[in-house]
């Protein structure tokens, strides 16, 4: 496995391209949930057991190297995951999927600030114009599947929880990568998400063991795609690219899951909701060139 190194975070197309590949692998994510057989904290915990033996014999040695404050951030960084993972695979039980899919990928509201405020981040005016259209852009592209409700309320709640852990793992990445691999972290980190999923599990769900390939096929397909490639990926790319900018490329996770949707499940989509993907692209591409 490769093990990438820190450069200067300057924005250019091929980290945002890379940075777009990884949410393409981390929008499979729900694809394998909707394929698994276990309960979905059961799933989340397994996505990150089933990382680990791909990751710790390329990382044993090198964990050893990281500083005590590195390694509490790390982990710290890992909790943020799992409680991402957990409170939006619970959400779906109270909400729409529309909702939750908008709602968990509002980072750039937490994310912005804290670049602006504890980072001091310069961020352009018209860095917000892209912001505001690729925004727009998700919700023109749900908007015929939205439904805001008191009954959705619950679900809701947790969805934007979710946007704000994951928007705390994203900063932790980002000045981790100042001097650790991103490899090492996706393997520290992993443990603290182990911890946290554990006993979340245990408390909602129970315990649930793989018994049968069927079980395990969609878990490990979890581990390579979404957690290895697409977290691992877009842990290597938060060395490259602005904590801000990073946010809003996120954003572009609902459209690319709503092309997967079309071409693997046939779903169709309205005139309104291509017109919502080139919205959030375009959003994407005005951020990039004025968040340079």
């Amino acid at each position: 496995m490769i093990n990438f190194k820190h450069s200067t975070r300057d924005n250019s197309t091929i980290h945002v391209l890379l940075m777009l590949l990884a949410i393409c692998f981390l929008a499979t994510g729900g694809i394998f949930v909707k394929m698994s057989e276990l309960p979905p904290i059961n799933t989340a915990f397994y996505r990150v057991l089933f990382s680990l033996p791909f990751l710790l014999p390329f990382t044993f040695n090198k964990i050893t190297k990281v500083s005590k404050k590195e390694f509490f951030v790390i982990l710290l960084a890992g909790v943020f995951l799992a409680l991402d993972l957990a409170l939006w695979n619970m959400s779906f039980q109270y909400t729409t999927v529309a909702n939750a899919n908008l709602l968990a990928n509002l980072t750039p509201f937490t994310v912005i600030p804290i670049a602006y405020f504890i980072f001091k981040e310069k961020i352009p005016k018209l860095f917000f114009i892209g912001t505001a259209i690729t925004i727009i852009g998700v919700i023109v592209l749900l908007s015929g599947k939205i439904h805001p409700s008191m009954d959705n309320f619950k679900g809701d709640a947790l969805s934007l929880l979710t946007s704000i852990f994951y928007a705390g793992f994203i900063v932790s990445v980002y000045k981790l990568r100042d001097g650790v691999g991103s490899n090492v972290i996706m393997t520290i980190s992993a443990f603290g998400s182990l911890a946290v999923l554990a006993i979340i599990a245990y408390i909602v769900e129970g315990f649930y063991f793989p018994c049968t390939i069927k079980e395990l096929l969609p878990l490990i397909g979890l581990a390579l795609v979404s957690q290895i490639f697409g977290q691992g990926l877009l842990s290597f790319c938060l060395g490259k690219v602005n904590v801000s900018l990073s946010s809003v490329v996120t954003l572009t996770q609902p459209a690319i899951a709503a092309i997967y949707s079309f071409i693997i499940f046939s779903e169709i989509l309205s005139l309104v909701e291509i017109a919502g993907i080139f919205i959030v692209l375009t959003g994407v591409y005005l951020a990039k060139e004025n968040g340079k």
